[in-house]
């Protein structure tokens, strides 16, 4: 047993989402009210036994107007965590540390996002990749045109092929993945729109090597839950989504100033998810071969090709040929990102990553993995990132 006072302390109970699209026609108050409304009716909870929130700092909806919106006049916890994708996992062990402090017993944990019509991440505007920069990154690459978290990954990318003889069809199995995956799910932005090879390599070539479809899609929505003990949840309606652990990390070497510290590193194909997954498979006293299916954090297809590597399911440099060889598809070894992922389901920063790992636990997902009890979501990679394990009951 792992020697981790929060083992199986807490579940999340409660899923809830809007609709992903590019126009929401909706404020992100709006969006963030419907998806916890949402949330609490799956939950089987009144809103109003909502006493805690966490929100990501990159948020415009705040704890007090949700609260306001929802009608909580006394709100007892509330916290920010960041950065933007590196949150989510993190939100989630906020949300237990809350409940198992006693500061809180039903937490909402949100994201809302006017990605498509609003702020667009994509679009670099002078500051830094997704904006916020400043110090190094304005001196040493802004002056030559790395703007945005698309240019700096396709150099991370160019360097794993470098390196170890990865190839753009490589990519593009974790494109066609995530499309196949979205393809089954009714609710995803590129339902109904499949993807060959030959589609992906036709597709435009962005920031070189990656093209049109290695990017994530930009989304407009908002995706809430509820976490409580796992002593409430078993009166709940919802089989429990039992969190096993969750674990956080940073860039190594990261300095004030520097909005994407990824260029500055002795390896730039190792991200902090490495030493985040060996914390995190302490903490629940498991290893990935323990692991039945996987959600990664893919803003681009190379975030998930370095993943399946830092997490252990390949060895480093052969996540190419291990996507390539189905191991990631539905009855592979390691399905990933099973309701289509950022790359073809919707861009949330990735908290409806969650939601998937939940629907797994659950049994519910639209490409349901046979068996699944052990479900590994993931949170971002530079500059933070976070991630989680969820089990189907206490095992």
């Amino acid at each position: 047993m792992a020697n981790n006072p929060h083992l199986n302390a807490c579940a999340i109970v409660g899923i809830g989402a809007t609709e992903f699209s590019r126009n929401s026609g909706r404020s992100e108050l709006t969006l963030a009210t419907e998806a916890a409304v949402a949330a609490a009716a799956d939950a089987g909870v009144a809103v109003s036994d909502i006493d805690g929130m966490v929100r990501c700092d990159m948020d415009f909806v705040q704890h007090n107007a949700l609260a306001d919106a929802l009608g909580l006049p006394n709100l007892s916890f509330w916290s920010d965590v960041g950065v933007g994708g590196g949150a989510p996992a993190a939100m989630v062990g906020q949300a237990v540390a809350a409940i198992m402090s006693g500061q809180a017993s039903t937490v909402l944990v949100y994201r809302a996002l006017n990605g498509r019509t609003g702020a667009r991440y994509g679009q670099g505007d002078g500051q830094g990749a997704e904006g916020g920069g400043g110090g190094s990154y304005l001196e040493y690459f802004s002056p030559y045109g790395l703007n945005t978290p698309g240019q700096m990954w396709s150099m991370l990318a160019r360097r794993h092929m470098v390196e170890f003889g990865t190839t753009s069809e490589h990519l593009a199995h974790i494109a066609m993945t995530c499309r196949e995956n979205a393809n089954a799910n009714p609710l995803a932005q590129m339902h109904g729109r499949p993807m060959t090879m030959d589609d992906y390599l036709a597709s435009p070539m962005l920031t070189d090597p990656l093209r049109l479809f290695d990017y994530c899609i930009e989304t407009d929505g908002a995706v809430a839950l509820i976490v409580t003990s796992l002593e409430r949840a078993r009166d709940l309606p919802q089989p429990p989504a039992v969190i096993r652990a969750v674990a956080q990390g940073v860039q190594a070497g990261m300095q004030p100033g520097i909005a994407f510290p990824s260029m500055m590193r002795a390896s730039l194909t190792t991200m902090p998810s490495a030493p985040t997954a060996a914390r995190l498979y302490a903490r629940a006293g498991m290893t990935p071969a323990d692991i039945d299916v996987a959600q990664f954090y893919d803003c681009f297809t190379m975030t998930a090709l370095i993943q399946l590597e830092d997490y252990g399911f390949c060895a480093k440099g052969e996540g190419g040929p291990f996507a390539a060889s189905g191991a990631i598809r539905r009855g592979g070894s390691i399905p990933i990102n099973t309701a289509g992922g950022h790359l073809s389901e919707g861009y949330l920063h990735g908290v409806n990553h969650i939601l998937e790992g939940v629907r797994q636990i659950r049994g519910t997902s639209t490409s349901q993995v046979e068996g699944a009890e052990v479900s590994l979501v993931t949170s971002g990679l530079p500059i933070a990132t976070s991630a989680m394990i969820l089990t189907k009951g206490v095992l």
